[in-house]
């Protein structure tokens, strides 16, 4: 495939004029039986290149360990986009924000005591430099400078709103170097850091949704020559728990796009296709409060969570067929879909009556954090006895992020970081009764100073303003249901797994609807759909049809507290929340 150039004037490939039309689509986010689907949609829209990311955490779920395989096989999807004739822009990180657990550092680097990420912090920076001895040689063949359709890489990734250091910068661009990248090198930031965020010899550009001109003007400003480009054009936003579904009008999009193009400017549209945050992969925000992510990254995207093209769309096509070549092909109709249906639930089994789906119970004095433990994701089981019978008062340092607590097996209540909720009251029925919290990770926060962000109970725990000790620590992965046992269904108190069947004569996309149930996660055929709750906005789940069979298929879901009904249901189209309050 042909060299990028970056020339005072704009790009260039192979020496002649080139504008890039690109489009946000992260592999780790679609079903890897998709991709193919959404890199000809791409095409069809009339883009020339689509962007992803790479996430370091799941690539390295621990230390010496790397991952090129099923949903993570990324030389395979850049062979797909290669196949259909796109180039890529690749952004490796190592920090990579994206709405995504921890940014996609892995956890196993908060293990160590005072470590700064995203710094020249030795132990950070030989960690990216084995992350990158990992990734990268697989990768070389498809950069283009070995006929690939690798056109550039990312360096980092909005450092301008976390840092200056221009050394780390640099540092990270030689590794970059050293690992065999010999494409042109690219930072992103927005408008008002672009001045800390930049490293003299690498291309800068923007990231804004709106106010198109002042955007390309501060760019311009901070490198008088050069390309122009919005390396994140947002035509939509992610979702919280507990708030509004985010969108954003296709005219107005549509518009804002038109000037960028008028402009000269390159672009890549965020999102092209935004996907799903399945398992326990969302991230989170915490300017002050923590707001987790919810599952659905639809973003109000081009294409839907199913891969369906939307309003914007056709609205972008019209837009892009004004500058560039655009394919003589019909619009996409949208995918087959399941035929709505209700599922009965007809078995069950209390969490806390599997003990073999969790770790081995760790000692101490106090309680240990998720990364102490060794896991990134689920959540954590600390217990210990309780000193008196009678009134008490639990007091804890700092619950990361959801603590429900149980006294000799009973719920007595739940302290929530998002409320920034530290002590709860109940009565100790004796003395020795058995304390148990079990601790969600509900997403390591994403943006910010707050990505040192360990989960567990952090600091003391107190009863009575006494410190509790001797505390067992077990983690609760969740990435295999396979020890799972269940039994005809019966009433549970605290969380219980709810397990039933249904069949299909054709595998298609759709949704699972979760009405009547509380809080927590669900799985298709041992597939981590990701995590559910009555606090919307959204309300249903993406289904990606590779997850379905012929014949018979199982649905499991971890109810953490209770639900009102035994059934849930198959739906043709997704309920993402309203829009307004």
């Amino acid at each position: 495939m042909p060299r990028l150039e970056i020339a005072d004037d704009g790009f260039r490939l192979d020496d002649r004029p080139f504008r890039i039309i690109s489009g946000g689509l992260h592999y780790f986010r679609v079903h890897p039986d998709q991709w193919a689907d959404r890199l000809l949609k791409a095409r069809l829209l009339g883009l020339n290149t689509v962007e992803t990311y790479v996430p370091w955490n799941l690539h390295a779920p621990r230390p010496g360990e790397f991952r090129l395989d099923g949903g993570l096989d990324l030389p395979r999807f850049l062979g797909l986009a290669a196949a259909e004739g796109l180039y890529v822009l690749l952004r490796p990180g190592p920090y990579i924000c994206a709405e995504w657990e921890g940014g996609g550092l892995p956890s196993w680097l908060l293990a160590e005591d005072g470590i700064e990420l995203r710094s020249r912090d030795p132990r950070f920076l030989a960690a990216v430099d084995g992350y990158l001895a990992a990734l990268l040689p697989p990768l070389k063949p498809y950069l283009s400078t070995d006929g690939g359709p690798v056109i550039a890489v990312q360096l980092e990734n909005e450092y301008g709103a976390c840092g200056d250091d221009t050394g780390y910068l640099a540092d990270l661009a030689g590794l970059l170097r050293v690992h065999g990248v010999d494409v042109p090198l690219f930072t992103c930031d927005q408008p008002s850091d672009l001045a800390r965020g930049g490293l003299d010899g690498v291309l800068r550009t923007v990231n804004f949704g709106s106010r198109v001109e002042a955007g390309l003007d501060e760019l311009r400003r901070l490198q008088p020559a050069g390309p122009l480009m919005c390396s994140e054009f947002w035509i939509g936003w992610f979702d919280r728990w507990g708030a509004v579904h985010t969108t954003r009008d296709a005219a107005d999009a549509a518009a804002d796009l038109d000037r960028l193009l008028a402009a000269g400017a390159s672009v890549n549209i965020y999102m092209f296709h935004g996907g799903t945050n399945f398992g326990f992969t969302s991230g989170a925000n915490d300017k002050g409060t923590y707001r987790p992510t919810v599952t659905s990254y639809d973003y109000d995207a081009l294409l839907d969570e199913a891969g369906d093209p939307t309003p914007k769309y056709e609205a972008f096509r019209e837009v892009i067929a004004r500058y560039a070549p655009v394919p003589d092909e019909p619009v996409p109709a949208p995918g087959p879909k399941l035929a709505p249906a209700v599922v009965e639930l007809d078995a069950s089994a209390g969490l806390f009556d599997q003990p073999h789906l969790f770790g081995r119970p760790v000692r101490a004095d106090r309680p240990q954090t998720m990364e102490q433990l060794g896991r990134a994701f689920g959540f954590v089981l600390y217990e210990t006895e309780l000193p008196a019978e009678g009134p008490a008062v639990l007091r804890v340092g700092e619950v990361r992020d959801r603590a429900q607590v149980f006294v000799d097996g009973q719920p007595v209540g739940v302290l929530e970081r998002e409320n920034h909720e530290h002590a709860l009251a109940f009565v100790t029925p004796r003395r020795g009764a058995r304390l148990a919290v079990l601790v969600e990770n509900q997403g390591r926060v994403n943006y910010g100073p707050g990505i040192h962000d360990r989960k567990g109970l952090l600091g003391p725990v107190r009863v009575n303003g006494e410190e509790l000790a001797d505390w067992n620590s077990s983690s609760l992965p969740l990435d295999s249901l396979d020890a799972l046992a269940v039994a005809p269904a019966e009433p549970l108190v605290g969380p219980a797994f709810h397990r039933g069947s249904f069949e299909l004569d054709r595998p298609a996309d759709g949704y699972l609807a979760l009405d009547g149930w509380t809080k927590g996660h669900a799985w298709i055929n041992g597939f981590p759909l990701g995590r559910y709750w009555s606090r919307g906005p959204q309300t249903t789940l993406f289904v990606p049809a590779p997850a379905l069979r012929p014949g018979r298929n199982e649905i499991t879901v971890l109810e953490l507290h209770a639900t009102t009904t035994r059934t849930v249901e198959l739906r043709d189209r997704p309920d993402l929340g309203p829009a307004e309050d």
